[in-house]
């Protein structure tokens, strides 16, 4: 069992790669936030949260793993 840091950087940092990695899948597929947003019935705010790393939920990010057609593991890797 690893013990946790003093702080809580880490959190930080690790929901930041997992929006990079949102994004770049995105990109990857060359679509738009919009396309996200309406396929992934969440608003622009939403998106907007989980591209850039702030607190998201699971079940959000489940919906963008199925919209992206990507195993949800590869976002939270």
């Amino acid at each position: 069992m690893r013990d946790l840091p003093d702080d809580d950087t880490w959190i930080h940092d690790r929901r930041r790669a997992i929006g990079d990695r949102v994004r770049a899948e995105r990109e990857r597929q060359e679509l738009t936030q919009e396309q996200v947003i309406l396929a992934a019935r969440i608003d622009r705010v939403t998106i907007w949260r989980v591209e850039t790393g702030q607190e998201m939920k699971l079940s959000t990010l489940l919906k963008i793993a199925r919209v992206l057609d990507v195993p949800l593991a590869d976002l939270v890797r």
